[in-house]
């Protein structure tokens, strides 16, 4: 037998398992991608209006440090420039999330030692949970190409295939993580926190260098996609880049995979105290989610800090441009070009919490599954005091980023700092009533709870796509994020707010009344 035997029948087994979470990931991404030509054509119709938008980029330090550097004038090149930073940070978050899925979540939930009694090679797992990255990648790269290809064939390729690197870059970062680490949480965190550091170092390249050549942006894949250009002189040669660190990381993450007993890893977790110290089941809800509050904190902080900077500098960027000035009024109001950039910026901050909600309220979904949850319920503590720990962190710790946001900006703008700080709080209901629909799924219907995530993915694809395509009220107000008012700038209507406040409680009891009635499991 050899040690890939089986990775086939892995293979088909993990593609049906991620029926739903791959296609959904990789549509949003696309959609997100495909929709920006017509978009830039109307807000740049003319050269000079891209020749103006190249200058304000050359010029503006902040802006290329959140997008990237711009190398060409064409609506292809414009394209990779305004979604390429995102795309691929999509696409490195949809690889690491599936082979995480497939190698140190089926470990530490006990089934990869069952599946391994079978006729199944040492490192069939791996390798299929590596297939089933490069075939969401390879989806990702087919729709991009076909659809840009308007836009230039060569230039479209290049783009394809760069998201698609990107995403298998850290796909086989994650492979090797997944090695060292015995908890999937740790396993995701620790590779989320790397893609981070490199959109970091990216940006730090890109804010010093006008063409992106700086060391720091070399030392990020993510820089990579930008300098691979894309629509604007291809360098084919960056793919090489990608090619090593892909084969290298995977011949990296083999070795390690081949070297160690299953369920157990390279760095092993330290041994807790001989005496509890966890007295209550909040308190061990707190300890298992601190690190990805902590997380999220320090990252919408940043962002709002960032964005904080842009606002001052976004007239000039908007100029006379009535289609971008129309763009941004549709996602956050009509009082003005500053406001409704403050508006719609905080609104994306609002679709991004939503994923944080979700992923908080699905820890109770991984904690049943992997048998954690048992020993707990085994003692004097029910159902709903279990649950209850955690969602207060899901729900509470949302509240916590988006003030951490407000904040931000009012660091990074420098002045009122009510009237922001309250464009970020009144994203809340909107944000809970997603949590609530988690709840509600994971407690009624808990093999189909992960559908949460789809349910996020299109309030975001709503959220940032429908204005861009001038979508109707009735498609935008799909997602409960539609109907909040557009702060700062507009009046506080509360009624929606309100109306969606008591949908997230009712959502949230229906759920817990389920989770109280159905067997534990199942």
């Amino acid at each position: 037998m050899t040690s890939l035997v089986g990775t086939g029948v892995l293979l088909r087994f993990n593609l049906r398992r991620d029926r739903l979470m791959i296609p959904v990931w990789v549509a949003v991404n696309a959609l997100m991608v495909l929709s920006m030509p017509n978009t830039l054509k109307g807000l740049y119709g003319t050269a000079a209006e891209r020749t103006d938008l190249l200058d304000q980029v050359a010029a503006n330090s902040s802006l290329r440090a959140l997008i990237g550097p711009v190398f060409d004038d064409s609506l292809g090149a414009l394209t990779a420039w305004r979604v390429g930073v995102y795309a691929g940070a999509l696409a490195a978050v949809t690889g690491l999330l599936v082979v995480v899925r497939h190698t140190r979540d089926e470990e530490e939930s006990g089934r990869q030692e069952l599946i391994s009694s079978g006729v199944v090679g040492r490192r069939a797992s791996l390798t299929a949970a590596l297939l089933a990255a490069a075939v969401a990648n390879g989806v990702l790269a087919l729709l991009v190409t076909a659809g840009l290809a308007a836009q230039g064939a060569v230039g479209a390729l290049a783009f394809g295939l760069g998201l698609a690197a990107v995403g298998m870059v850290f796909a086989t970062m994650a492979a090797i993580v997944a090695q060292l680490t015995e908890s999937a949480r740790l396993t995701r965190g620790l590779t989320a926190g790397l893609l981070g550091a490199a959109f970091v170092l990216r940006a730090a390249g890109d804010s010093v260098s006008v063409s992106g050549a700086s060391v720091w942006s070399w030392l990020s894949p993510l820089g990579w996609l930008s300098q691979l250009r894309p629509f604007a002189g291809e360098r084919w040669w960056v793919l090489l880049l990608f090619a090593a660190a892909i084969v290298g990381q995977g011949a990296l993450a083999y070795v390690l995979a081949g070297r160690r007993d299953v369920g157990m890893s390279f760095v092993p977790t330290r041994p807790g105290p001989a005496s509890g110290r966890l007295r209550t089941a909040g308190a061990l809800a707190w300890r298992l989610q601190r690190g990805g509050v902590l997380g999220w904190s320090i990252g919408f902080f940043l962002a709002g800090v960032v964005y904080g900077g842009l606002t001052d500098g976004v007239a000039d960027i908007v100029g006379d441009n009535e289609q971008a000035r129309e763009i941004f009024e549709r996602m956050g109001g009509q009082s003005g070009i500053t406001d409704a950039f403050l508006a719609s910026m905080t609104g994306m901050l609002g679709l991004i919490a939503a994923l944080y909600v979700v992923a908080s309220v699905l820890r109770l979904h991984g904690e049943e599954t992997s048998m954690r949850a048992e020993p707990v319920l085994a003692n004097a503590v029910g159902r709903l005091r279990w649950a209850a720990g955690h969602l207060t962190i899901a729900f509470a710790g949302s509240a916590l980023i988006m003030l951490l946001a407000g904040l931000g900006f009012a660091v990074g703008y420098g002045k009122e700092t009510g009237p922001v700080l309250g464009g970020c709080l009144v994203q809340l209901p909107a944000v809970w009533v997603i949590g609530g629909l988690t709840v509600l799924l994971y407690g009624l219907f808990p093999r189909v709870a992960p559908l949460a995530w789809a349910l996020a993915g299109a309030a975001l694809l709503i959220g940032w796509v429908g204005p861009a395509l001038n979508a109707p009220r009735s498609v935008l107000n799909l997602s409960p994020f539609g109907h909040l008012p557009k702060l700062p700038g507009d009046a506080m209507n509360w009624p929606p707010v309100l109306t969606l406040l008591a949908l997230a409680v009712v959502l949230v009891a229906g759920g817990l009344v389920g989770l109280r009635r159905r067997d534990m499991t199942t």
